[in-house]
């Protein structure tokens, strides 16, 4: 590692030393934590407590002691938080997966209430957490905090961390429960996170009617142009890579196509001010629809590894190094002089939270069930539960606004932003810990036909053996192919089932326009080698 490139990563904040020395020595160090991760998770997989989530966390507090010992208090970490190398570097690999491994059928069946949680949900729960923080904290003499900070709370703990819960549920066994968990989560992450940016440009000193509106215009923008632009990045790869046929020539060269294209879309998206979240989200939805099928059989299978592998190694890294950056010796040292009024904060932003989340889960889920006529396709008391338990984590998220906000470069001097650091810390340690170890036990004794078909693999895109939408069960999937086969005669029809009516009209503008221009399962030119070739001399 030359110094022009150990410079460049001191200024990102991505190293805490100067000297090449040190630097390769704090590398080697974080990459074995994270081999000691992964395989004491798979020692603990079949364990009733604890997931890899919490291996994770458990291995960073560690780790954070011993340098605390070893450097004699001076520092708990051998790297430096930095917001650029969370959602520049970490998140994108994540929410990218994310689209790029769900069973989309699922996802859109859903959508409706997967958007009325993730959006909707996620405003009732801003709104009542900066409401309280306003009313208690404006009180208690933590700091100069204005107005404006206890929105951002609102804001920062808006955002939910639904990776325990998604590792314990399994999407083939409660199909509707892991797409409304999976699919609020994405939505829930982005809107916290376009909701914490709208704020830091809020004017508070001039509220009225038509600047909520405004907000809210805007809002709504940076929903539709991020997804827009997601979709167009997507469709972009897909047509480049069918008509080229890259593959022919070389594998590797259409998978780093893909990868390139997936986070030259997330990165736009961030220097055109939209929600990169959303943008790379919606561009794996696309990818894995149309540019899955365009690539050779290899390179399927490459895609589908390499980006759950990234994905996994980036969730990996951010909990361990959340349980490292837990023990910084700075925050708490100015946040020291007052500890019971730390502990009062943070069990009141935990309470907060949990009133949060139940005000908007339960009433959203009566009224979703009003809208649904089948009983398979309405949320049960026990899945409102979950669904509500699922969005009590706090996780790296809440860290990375935390410290944009209370922060300057991962320090503070300031009371009462030490006191918001170092409760946030708390609050994601408590939840994550406390709440992540109850989450399996609990979902066997909601749910006890899902507790027998735990795993940790990550769902392939489609399985090369089925049909791409295909991804229902039993009656469901009964009822959709039912869906295809008859056509809606009336507007009655689609207004007693606008989903199946949606989809049938969907799949028919898809298979007429869509997959001739972009390419996908059957519509590949017959290119000597090429997938479509392949699997009709294949007999599939």
């Amino acid at each position: 590692m030359g110094p022009g490139v150990v410079a460049h990563l001191v200024r990102l904040g991505v190293l805490s030393s100067t000297s090449d020395h040190a630097s390769v020595v704090s590398i080697n160090l974080f990459v074995a934590l994270l081999c000691a991760c992964i395989v004491l998770g798979h020692l603990l997989e079949e364990n009733r407590w604890v997931n890899e989530s919490i291996t994770a966390l458990i291995i960073g507090l560690c780790t954070g002691v011993v340098i605390l010992l070893t450097t004699k208090g001076k520092s708990s970490h051998i790297l430096v938080f930095s917001e650029d190398l969370f959602f520049i570097y970490l998140l994108p690999p994540i929410i990218f997966n994310a689209g790029f491994q769900v069973k989309k059928k699922q996802f859109f069946r859903n959508f409706m209430t997967i958007t009325l949680f993730g959006a909707v949900g996620t405003m009732i729960s801003f709104f009542t957490i900066s409401i309280g923080a306003i009313a208690i904290f404006s009180r208690m003499n933590i700091g100069t905090l204005e107005v404006g900070d206890f929105l951002a709370i609102g804001a920062i703990f808006s955002a939910t961390d639904s990776v325990c819960t998604l590792q314990v549920l399994n999407q083939d066994e409660t199909p509707l429960l892991y797409s409304l968990v999976f699919g609020e989560g994405v939505v829930n992450d982005a809107t916290s996170v376009v909701l914490f940016n709208a704020l830091q440009n809020f004017d508070l000193n001039k509220i009225d009617v038509a600047v909520v509106l405004k907000f809210l215009g805007n809002f709504c923008y940076l929903f539709l142009s991020s997804t827009f632009l997601g979709v167009f990045a997507g469709l972009l790869s897909a047509y480049i890579i069918k008509k080229l046929y890259i593959g022919r020539h070389s594998t590797d060269r259409e998978v780093a196509l893909m990868m390139l294209m997936a986070y030259l879309s997330y990165m736009l998206a961030e220097l055109s001010d939209l929600s990169g979240i959303l943008t790379v989200f919606f561009c794996g939805i696309v990818m894995s629809h149309y540019t899955w099928h365009n690539v050779t059989e290899s390179s399927r299978v490459t895609t589908k590894h390499a980006f759950a592998t990234l994905s996994f190694i980036a969730e990996t890294f951010l909990f361990l190094y959340v349980g490292m950056d837990a023990l910084d010796i700075e925050k708490w040292k100015f946040a020291s002089d007052s500890p019971g009024k730390s502990i009062g904060i943070s069990s009141i932003l935990l309470g907060l939270v949990l009133v949060g989340r139940a005000a908007f889960v339960f009433p959203l889920s009566f009224l979703s069930n009003l809208t649904k006529k089948a009983d398979f396709e309405k949320i049960t008391w026990r899945q409102q539960i979950v669904i509500w338990w699922a969005g009590l984590m706090r996780g790296a998220v809440s860290i990375a606004l935390a410290y944009n906000k209370f922060t300057r470069s991962g320090h503070t001097q300031l009371h009462g932003n030490a006191i918001m650091i170092t409760s946030t810390i708390t609050v994601v340690l408590f939840s994550t810990m406390v709440f992540g170890m109850m989450t399996k036990p609990l979902i066997q004794f909601l749910l006890p036909a899902s507790s027998h078909t735990v795993t940790s693999e990550p769902s392939s895109p489609k399985s090369l053996h089925s049909p791409l939408l295909t991804s229902m069960q039993g009656s469901d999937l009964e009822t959709a192919s039912h869906s295809h086969i008859v056509r809606p005669s009336s507007l009655r029809m689609l207004l007693s089932k606008p989903t199946h009516t949606v989809h049938y009209y969907w799949r028919k503008f898809d298979d007429a326009l869509m997959r001739p221009m972009f390419g996908g399962r059957g519509f590949v030119p017959f290119s000597p080698g090429s997938p479509t070739e392949q699997s009709i001399h294949g007999g599939r």
